[in-house]
């Protein structure tokens, strides 16, 4: 697993509240310039400016830093059943083949960013099997691949630290996506890349920390200040059927194992993705993607609108000056 060492990662490191250089010094670590204090918590930095995070200290001290969400062994085997049972997708491990080749090409050993780095999502097997790339994890709970804890609204990095950043069901659960858009680019390197990964039509999953959906017009405009190298459906409306189904089945059960097994039991609609054209999918997809590059340049508000992919019958006039 090519996660970087720590001494490494503590230059990179910053105060999430003044941007400020971080000194590790008597079990906490400590701002040069506004003198703020971060603790540690079961061997992790705790880099989370509390003032501004829904996250409390108090709330990680009693969990020792664990999830808040329970995520227990039971709940990891379901989901290594119900993958190993579902899962079509090769859109997402094609596009984790992709963002390595291209972080690979920004340097000998870049440095990738893992934003929400808990656990290890679909095709990131690419990005933790590469000795080639240097990794930097983190997310608001301790884990095994996690190297400190931290707020994305604040990433406590440098500017221009990173080479790449890999974001990935993750900006369904902060507050302000746009303005953990503006931190990746902020840690970025100029040409930078960014992989994102975000639900379109999705029920709510992680309870009280889930926020946002993206129609995939709505997710290229989040990224506006990216050129785009390719963006798309992710997850089709076969799996949005199958989560609509899960839930649907939960709720008149009352039983979150009944929806899995209702799931289970129709996987095979999951393959209806396969007759639907693109258009279509784009307009009712469970997930979209977006992979670019930092850019000094926006989009305009009117690109947006030649900017769509999908199937619907519009007439727009545009008018070029």
């Amino acid at each position: 697993m090519p996660l970087i060492g720590f001494d490494e990662l503590l230059a990179d490191l910053a105060c999430p509240r003044c941007g400020a250089q971080l000194i590790s010094r008597s079990g906490a670590f400590h701002c040069v310039k506004c003198a703020e204090s971060y603790p540690i918590i079961s061997g992790l930095p705790v880099l989370i400016d509390f003032s501004e995070s829904i996250v409390s200290l108090k709330q990680l001290q009693s969990h020792a830093a664990d999830s808040a969400i329970r995520r227990g062994r039971n709940d990891a085997f379901r989901r290594r059943v119900t993958r190993a049972m579902l899962q079509t997708n090769k859109v997402t491990p094609a596009n984790a083949k992709k963002f390595v080749l291209m972080a690979r090409a920004l340097s000998d050993r870049p440095k990738v960013l893992i934003v929400g780095g808990g656990s290890k999502g679909v095709g990131t097997e690419y990005l933790y099997d590469d000795p080639k790339l240097g990794l930097i994890a983190f997310d608001i709970y301790r884990s095994e691949v996690t190297q400190f804890i931290a707020d994305a609204h604040q990433i406590p990095l440098e500017d221009a630290s990173i080479d790449a950043v890999w974001i990935q069901a993750v900006l369904e659960h902060v507050l302000d996506p746009w303005r953990v858009v503006a931190e990746i680019a902020r840690v970025l390197k100029p040409g930078g890349v960014v992989y994102a990964e975000t639900p379109f039509m999705q029920q709510v999953h992680e309870g009280p920390y889930d926020f946002t959906r993206f129609t995939e017009s709505g997710h290229r405009w989040l990224f506006r200040r990216f050129n785009c190298v390719e963006s798309g459906v992710a997850l089709g409306p076969g799996d949005q059927l199958l989560w609509a189904i899960e839930h649907a089945v939960r709720g008149i059960f009352r039983s979150v194992n009944a929806g899995i097994a209702a799931k289970l039991l129709l996987f095979w609609l999951r393959y209806v993705d396969k007759v639907i054209p693109t258009p279509y999918a784009s307009d009712a997809a469970s997930a979209v993607y977006f992979f670019g590059t930092k850019s000094g340049e926006s989009m305009r508000p009117r690109d947006i609108v030649e900017y769509y992919r999908g199937a619907h019958g519009r007439r727009v006039s545009t008018i070029r000056e």
